[in-house]
């Protein structure tokens, strides 16, 4: 008796409904995906090029001040900006520009959807077990998977490789933003709310500030995984420093490797010093006005 026999074949039942689901979203809503698809273009393009224009010096130096504003430290902003300054050494500043621009883009599409499920599923148990199981789905699967979808519905570019990044990136940013309004302090929520303060009112002026930390920690975590989807995105077009670590494998060249890889470990130390310096400095704030 066949081994094989006993199962039923799911798999290709499966195979060819995501096939045709597919064909018919590229055959039916192609101009919606593709008017979306040029709307985030040609704000990366438009970003991406103003980064590539400014002179190096003015981009160390805003590196710099940001930092300084995140983190109030003298010290701090300026190893940021010897830090970049090494970027630029290792001659990756155009790939520099182009992953920050690809990641900045990223992020505030994460933000733009993060920040809202998550205050969702905080005041809705319901939605929570409805949307947990979707998060857990979008941490677990690999994310070279992202990347088919992507690619079938937008082709080839930078605008896939965001689009999976966002898949991969998000779900930390909706889980800290729901564990940070979930716990905020229900004194200061009651006392809100008998000052006659609405919902909106009590979000607004208390819930979200008071989780401003849990969620500063939310984006630090998807800006590091949106860093770490560099390199698989440059596989699909969207260049920049990850293209640089591809083609070290692709062309046996570990040196280029080697420089690729030291360019991206220094643009997330960038970036998690900062945002995590911000977040340490309203977690201070937040202690000192309790």
């Amino acid at each position: 008796m066949d081994r094989d026999g006993i199962f039923f074949d799911f798999g290709r039942t499966l195979r060819r409904g995501t096939n045709d689901v597919v064909q018919t979203l590229v055959v039916d809503y192609g101009d919606g995906f593709e008017a979306f698809s040029n709307s985030i273009l040609q704000v990366l393009v438009q970003l991406e090029a103003f980064l590539r224009w400014l002179h190096p010096v003015v981009v160390i130096a805003i590196v710099g001040i940001v930092a300084f504003a995140a983190s109030r430290k003298a010290f701090l902003s300026v190893m940021m900006m010897v830090a970049l300054y090494i970027v630029g050494c290792l001659g990756l500043w155009n790939q520099a520009m182009q992953t920050i621009a690809i990641m900045l883009v990223s992020i505030l599409i994460s933000v733009v959807i993060g920040i809202p499920v998550g205050v969702l599923i905080a005041r809705s148990p319901a939605m929570r077990t409805l949307i947990n199981p979707v998060l857990d789905l979008m941490q677990t699967i690999p994310s070279f998977v992202y990347l088919i979808p992507a690619v079938m519905l937008f082709g080839l570019g930078k605008v896939p490789a965001i689009l999976a990044t966002v898949i991969y990136a998000v779900p930390p940013l909706i889980r800290l933003t729901d564990l940070g309004i979930r716990h905020v302090d229900p004194d200061s929520v009651e006392a809100a709310r008998a000052f006659g303060a609405t919902r909106g009112q009590i979000l607004r002026g208390v819930q979200l500030p008071l989780a401003l930390p849990s969620i500063m920690q939310g984006i630090n975590q998807t800006t590091m995984m949106a860093l770490a989807m560099v390199v698989i995105a440059s596989m699909i077009g969207a260049r920049g420093i990850g293209e640089t670590v591809l083609l070290g494998l692709q062309r046996n060249d570990p040196g280029r490797g080697l420089l690729g890889g030291i360019a991206i470990v220094i643009l997330a130390i960038i970036f998690d010093r900062i945002s995590q310096a911000y977040g340490a400095r309203l977690q201070q704030h937040r202690t000192a006005t309790r």
